[in-house]
């Protein structure tokens, strides 16, 4: 059996406990009971192997303020518990299920009690007390199904479960499971071209990195960059941040971060965009799939004020329009790389087609793209298959940014790669993922990336090549004769004959009005007050091949042909 198949499964088992919940709760509320309970349980099989060793110490230490590091060193875990039940022995005593339940999730470490007040769980302990269903549940937890020990599930596949356990409630939910995660064929191809030709992780020496996301939902994108790193280099360590404004996401990210091991305090909750939880904090690599095509009116009272500090803070270049912060998302991002003398970042973040040309030279999106380019912080833009996510079929993005270019072949230069076609098909459609990017597409699209030359689905552009000048063309104000009006000596200009006019960057525009306009309206001049320079990649543009139509002669005989077939179908029903 494949990796994903059980994982599919084991989740499958685990979400069919709720089964016991119908009645007392609708399916769409399912979840809020099953998620917490399946961590509490992966918990509770992690600390069985020292629980016994757990308690003894605790009776030795207990009075002791520094507690939690003997503790912690009794679990062999960064979190223990000190309750003297564990899911078993709660069965043991039916009639004081509610009271025990709530001793054993007391007995757990600070950090764990901030995971499981996250889930908002205690009201729930109640009701399935109340409905007679508390005892019946814990004990289903206790089953073959719902054995998540380490010897039994990886952290890795652990992971992975909870993520199928949140995708299949937000599908009862009617919610975006895209919201929580990424695929995660998506992230390693990020992961790929974040770690490229990084010398420091490559070599072998022992050297600790970090990376960031500043939306990190359950934290599936933190993990593969870490496993990944880790085929690469174990030596080196990598260590993990991240921003999650869902309470229950943010939860089960901590929760991972603590089963593996990691530093789960660098997991932080919070709304990114108004409250950010690592100001003047810098990543060696960011990376991100933030929610795109989402209004930020909530923020905009702090977005702007921030904004107001230009450069000092996070979104001095500009400010997307407020139906959608995706390029706030973005700005982040940017704010976090480390400065090029202390080695530099890169960015991968993912984006729907909105932030490649949206609004009009001036306006916030087109000033975003124009710092972007003119900071040549910009390597590439790789185009993804569609219907590879499980909210949304929509044409996507990987945005590649770095700060390292200088000295390098990609300095002043921006690659687009087209992966649109690099995909398979899927035999079960997940939501709208109907396709996945294979193993050998991945390594296509890094290489491509890596080598940096032009081919059928890779092209290269000075950053110039991006930009234009929207300049303001004014025509004069005329009598019956065609004789420009003056007013004191001032000629006048006729609004309706106004016109705006996109002039390359690369190109002169004296010249370009020269050849472009005056042939036409040889009494235009351009009004240089108004001039503003734009920027934006029209990415299909540049990959547009044009498909000569079908001859009319061939057209016509497959109409004759038609009407053919379709006479003597008629004569066949009529029985002409």
């Amino acid at each position: 059996m494949s990796l994903s198949s059980n994982i599919s499964e084991k989740a499958a088992l685990i979400w069919a406990i709720a089964d016991k919940l119908t009645g007392v709760y609708k399916p769409h509320e399912y979840g809020e009971v099953i998620l917490p309970l399946t961590v509490m349980r992966r918990f509770d099989c992690i600390l069985s192997d020292t629980k016994d060793d757990v308690l003894k110490k605790y009776e030795e230490v207990k009075q002791l303020p520094m507690k939690d590091v003997l503790l912690c060193k009794a679990s062999g875990h960064a979190f223990y518990n000190t309750s003297k039940y564990t899911f078993e022995r709660m069965l043991d005593d039916p009639d004081n299920i509610e009271e025990n339940f709530r001793d054993y999730l007391n007995g757990f470490s600070d950090n764990v009690q901030d995971i499981i007040e996250k889930f908002k769980f205690d009201g729930h302990i109640t009701t399935m007390a109340n409905k007679g269903i508390l005892y019946i549940v814990i004990k289903e937890f206790t089953s073959s199904r719902a054995n998540l020990h380490p010897d039994v599930i990886s952290n890795l596949e652990m992971g992975y479960i909870f993520e199928e356990i949140i995708r299949r409630f937000s599908e009862s939910h009617n919610e975006d499971a895209g919201q929580h995660y990424t695929p995660r064929e998506v992230i390693r191809l990020m992961v790929n071209i974040l770690f490229y030709d990084d010398s420091d992780i490559l070599s072998g020496n022992n050297v600790a990195k970090t990376i960031y996301d500043p939306a990190c939902g359950t934290g599936g994108m933190l993990s593969v960059a870490e496993e990944y790193l880790h085929e690469l280099n174990k030596a080196t360590e990598l260590m993990a941040f991240g921003q999650e404004l869902n309470d229950q996401t943010f939860a089960i990210c901590k929760a991972d971060m603590l089963i593996k091991g990691n530093n789960a305090e660098f997991i932080k909750d919070g709304n990114t965009l108004s409250d950010d939880q690592f100001e003047g904090q810098t990543f060696d690599y960011i990376l991100s799939n933030p929610p795109f095509g989402r209004e930020w009116k909530n923020e905009k009272t702090k977005v702007e004020a921030e904004a107001k500090k230009g450069f000092a803070g996070r979104f001095g270049a500009g400010l997307p329009a407020a139906s959608d912060g995706q390029m706030l998302f973005l700005m982040t991002a940017i704010d976090k790389m480390k400065e090029p003398k202390d080695g530099g970042s890169r960015i991968a973040i993912i984006h729907n087609g909105s932030p490649l040309f949206t609004g009009d030279a001036g306006s916030g999106p087109s000033d975003i793209r124009k710092y972007i380019l003119e900071n040549d912080l910009l390597e590439a833009i790789i185009a993804l298959p569609n219907d590879i996510f499980y909210n949304t079929g929509i044409a996507t993005y990987i945005w590649v940014l770095s700060n390292k270019k200088a000295g390098t072949k990609r300095e002043g230069k921006v690659q687009l790669i087209n992966a649109n076609e690099l995909y398979e098909k899927r035999r079960k459609t997940l939501g709208n993922k109907r396709n996945d990017i294979p193993e050998s597409a991945i390594a296509e699209v890094t290489q491509i990336y890596g080598d940096f030359v032009a081919n059928d689905i890779s092209q290269i552009y000075d950053n110039a090549d991006f930009g234009y000048t929207k300049i303001t063309v004014e025509r004069p104000l005329c009598d019956e004769a065609g004789k420009p009006l003056l007013k004191k000596g001032k000629l006048q200009l006729d609004a309706s004959l106004r016109d705006t006019e996109n002039v390359p960057l690369t190109e002169d525009i004296k010249e370009y009005f020269k050849r472009e306009v005056l042939p036409f309206a040889p009494d235009a001049w351009i009004d240089e007050k108004k001039s503003k320079v734009g920027y934006e990649i029209p990415f299909t543009r540049y990959f547009y091949k044009y498909q000569a139509p079908q001859p009319s002669q061939e057209i016509m005989a497959e109409i004759m042909n038609l009407e053919t077939e379709l006479a003597g179908s008629l004569e066949e029903v009529f029985d002409l």
